[in-house]
């Protein structure tokens, strides 16, 4: 296989709810579609492995073919298909994965199984087409939160992250608290615009010094405190609580992402998974990256959920350094932070 300076991939991504595929020429995005399941999931509170795996199988097939036809790229001109293998809802991955294995292995190119994980990290690239490793992420997502220091673009050391709850899975829990709807996210930086950030709340922090974090403590205390509050009769604000959690919750990892890079000794910081794409984060990210001297890469909201093309920036990352799937590949619903 003679392989192109500028590849032409096809990024499909269906961990959870979102059934997404994305084609990329180089680092120049193509095309970006989406089909969501979440508005379903939302009358059950959260995602339902069978009804997403099911949602997956009938959406895959049109979301692919609406990416090759807004990409104006037929499928005889891709040179790899690159696919999540996990983590994620096993029944989900599977659909995803089973497609691409087909796909590639009828127009004889490369299969290439990406982390989840990676994809996040990997949308950087799409938004700064100069970007070049070494730089300091700050991933936050509902699986993950952890502080990295990204030395090539297949290489990446963990400095610390959290050691319970993610980021995302504490919004999550916090939001149903709060009487706010699936996805919790969005809903609980929505009501926290309202708020102002005056209730008491734990340190986030774990020990003195390093980038670990613990969210268990702040996410037990929202919960004591509105359940107090309820059953004392005591007037309590929804908005105060949204706000002082959101601000608690991702102050610190604004702080310790800018100190990661001074240490490291980098001027890029970059961000992605779902929390990144919170607007409290996004806006307390360039302040303080711009106060510190710092460049910040930060992907666009869209790019910061899941979607196909943070796939395939991560399999365009993996064509160029030859790392191509077999295609007895099976789909994991867990994989380390590697």
């Amino acid at each position: 296989m003679k392989e192109r300076k500028q590849p032409v991939i096809l990024g499909i991504e269906s961990s959870c709810d979102e059934t997404a595929a994305a084609v990329i020429r180089g680092r120049v995005l193509l095309s970006d579609e989406i089909a969501s399941s979440a508005p379903v999931q939302a009358k059950y509170g959260g995602v339902v492995p069978e009804i997403a795996s099911r949602a997956h199988a009938e959406a895959v097939d049109e979301v692919v073919e609406r990416a090759l036809r807004s990409a104006g790229v037929g499928k005889g001109e891709l040179d790899a298909v690159a696919v999540t293998y996990g983590a994620g809802l096993l029944g989900a991955l599977l659909v995803g994965l089973s497609f691409a294995k087909g796909l590639a292995y009828g127009l004889n190119i490369p299969l290439i199984a990406v982390n989840h994980i990676r994809g996040h990290l990997a949308a950087a690239y799409l938004e700064d087409e100069t970007l070049e490793p070494p730089f300091v992420t700050l991933l936050a997502s509902g699986g993950h939160t952890a502080i990295l220091h990204v030395r090539t673009e297949t290489e990446f050391k963990v400095l610390g992250g959290t050691l319970d709850d993610a980021a995302g899975e504490a919004f999550d829990k916090v939001a149903r608290v709060l009487s706010l709807p699936y996805p919790g996210g969005p809903h609980v930086e929505a009501l926290a615009r309202e708020g102002k950030p005056v209730v008491p709340m734990p340190k986030m922090l774990k020990g003195l010094g390093g980038y670990d974090f613990s969210y268990s403590g702040l996410k037990t205390h929202v919960i004591n405190y509105v359940h107090t509050h309820e059953q004392r009769g005591e007037p309590w604000s929804r908005a105060d609580v949204a706000a002082s959690f959101q601000s608690a919750a991702l102050d610190v990892l604004v702080q310790k992402t800018a100190e990661a890079a001074h240490e490291c000794g980098v001027s890029v910081v970059t961000a992605g998974g779902g929390v990144a794409a919170n607007g409290y984060l996004r806006d307390s990210l360039a302040r303080t990256c711009a106060a510190e001297g710092l460049k910040l890469v930060l992907p666009e909201r869209k790019r910061c959920t899941d979607n196909g093309a943070m796939i395939a920036a991560e399999g365009l990352i993996r064509y160029r350094a030859g790392l191509f799937s077999p295609l007895s590949v099976n789909a994991e619903a867990s994989i380390p932070l590697r």
